[in-house]
């Protein structure tokens, strides 16, 4: 809408008020009406503008009043932490010259009392000194005694449970289809006839046939029909009985035969190890390996430790440390690699060096992650371990090894086993008797009552302990049980 009109004041001039809506135009002769009205729409706009004006400063003051809040608040929370570590530093600066006043005191009396038992017993400072020692070392072996004791019950508590869950899990996954034979590498023969064209003309045929496959052949075995095949390479030997066998089955037995039977034997010898350890690795979900690192993990098929099938010793280590490294959240492919290849260097029988040295240099040669050369070569604790894969490798060839039935040795060698263990336990002051039991996994020690007290015992045990581990190499674990026993005898008559 759109209006104009005339000064109101001047009343000498006719007064003409035109009113225009859209472009039809009004006209109007009450001015006085239409002055009022503007002003009034004047005073409503300048209200409505006053009180947004209002609306706007009153929302402004409260958002003032909430910032001014929230910064008093902030301000009084760093001044009641600042206060907090004031208070702190001056306990601490408190703390720290109470520590050194007592230790001042407790040198001071420590030196009034070696020199009062100098002047009292005639003794130099040194003597003093060594009689105060021994003297707080025998009060303390009742305290240190009863701590490791606390200490191992404490430990025996906690984590009984959750080690056999973990190794009852883990060794249900180490179980294996397959069985190690414990047999001597020997070929029946039909009949005695057959050993002489066995041996040949002059002996032509047992020395081509011992010359291309690098073993001994013994005919004069005390078992009628039987041919023993004597290396110390069981993959030579493996060749060798197969080679022989065909040799025996073919009937044409000579110089010329004998070398294309053994070079086909060495060809499905080394086929049958490649698969074997192709199978093992995947056996384990360990895939994409080079084919040199299987066919030499194949190699371990043909050799025995202990009586123990080293492939299959390797593979069973493999899982349980694979099960390990899951139940403790540690690298699986890991602790699978070096579980599977932790004795790989025992397939490297014509080198000098120990297995695990010989182990790191093929791991090495075969670009292993250096997590996997820690695990061969620190399964033995040649190395501290660096690792947790490493710790878990150590254990699942322990697990594996000290399983019953894995392993059996020579009379001899076991034999000698228990008479270490039972000269160490003999050698410690106040033991009388000592009987190694359970196969040498458990060694009894007897001590005289009068010169070891129920404290000393403890000690005994734990010393013992240590020096088993330091100085002797044995499959599994040995616990140690010290027995002291007081006895009153008397006779009624």
């Amino acid at each position: 809408m759109k209006r104009s009109f005339s000064d109101p004041q001047n009343t000498d001039s006719p007064t003409k008020v035109v009113v225009s809506v859209g472009n039809v135009q009004k006209s109007s002769q009450d001015p006085t009406s239409q002055a009022r009205e503007i002003i009034q729409d004047a005073r409503d706009e300048a209200y409505r503008i006053k009180k947004a004006a209002e609306e706007e400063a009153r929302k402004l003051r409260e958002e003032s009043l909430e910032i001014e809040k929230n910064i008093a608040q902030k301000a009084q929370v760093f001044e009641d932490k600042i206060t907090k570590i004031e208070n702190q530093e001056k306990e601490i600066a408190q703390a720290k010259a109470s520590y050194v006043k007592k230790e001042q005191e407790l040198v001071k009396i420590r030196e009034d009392l070696i020199s009062k038992l100098s002047k009292v017993t005639s003794t130099t400072r040194d003597e003093a000194k060594k009689i105060i020692l021994e003297n707080v070392e025998k009060e303390l072996s009742g305290e240190i005694a009863k701590r490791i004791k606390e200490a191992e019950e404490k430990v025996k508590e906690a984590s009984d449970e959750r080690a056999k869950e973990i190794l009852v899990n883990s060794m249900i996954a180490g179980a294996t289809d397959w069985v190690a034979e414990y047999t001597v590498t020997t070929i029946r023969l039909e009949s005695e006839e057959i050993k002489g064209r066995i041996i040949g003309k002059e002996g032509r045929n047992i020395r081509a046939f011992e010359l291309a496959t690098g073993v001994d052949v013994e005919l004069d075995s005390e078992v009628a029909g039987e041919v023993r095949l004597s290396s110390f390479d069981p993959v030579r030997r493996e060749v060798a009985r197969i080679a022989l066998e065909w040799l025996v089955k073919d009937a044409r037995i000579q110089p010329t035969r004998i070398e294309q039977l053994v070079e086909k034997a060495k060809e499905l010898v080394d086929r049958d190890m490649s698969e074997a350890g192709r199978k093992a690795a995947h056996e384990l979900g360990l895939y994409n390996l080079p084919q040199e690192t299987l066919d030499t993990l194949g190699r371990l098929k043909f050799r025995y430790s202990y009586g123990q099938n080293q492939l299959i010793a390797c593979l069973e280590t493999g899982k349980i440390a694979k099960k390990l490294a899951e139940e403790l959240g540690a690298n699986t492919t890991i602790a699978a690699t070096g579980g599977l290849f932790h004795d790989i260097g025992k397939t490297q029988m014509d080198k000098e060096g120990t297995h695990v040295q010989l182990g790191v240099e093929l791991a090495k040669r075969w670009n292993f992650p250096q997590e996997v050369i820690d695990c061969i070569a620190q399964h033995h604790e040649d190395e501290p371990f660096s690792s947790i894969e490493s710790i878990i490798v150590h254990l699942a060839d322990s697990v594996s090894g000290a399983r019953p039935g894995a392993r059996h040795e020579p009379v001899e060698q076991y034999i000698k086993r228990l008479t270490e263990i039972e000269k160490i336990a003999t050698s410690f002051p106040g033991v009388d008797k000592a009987y190694a039991i359970q196969a040498g996994r458990e060694i009894r020690v007897i001590v005289n009552p009068e010169i070891l007290d129920d404290s000393g015992i403890i000690n005994l045990a734990h010393d013992i302990k240590e020096r088993l581990e330091k100085e002797l190499t044995y499959p599994g674990q040995i616990a140690v049980t010290v027995i002291r026993e007081t006895r009153a005898v008397d006779i009624a008559k």
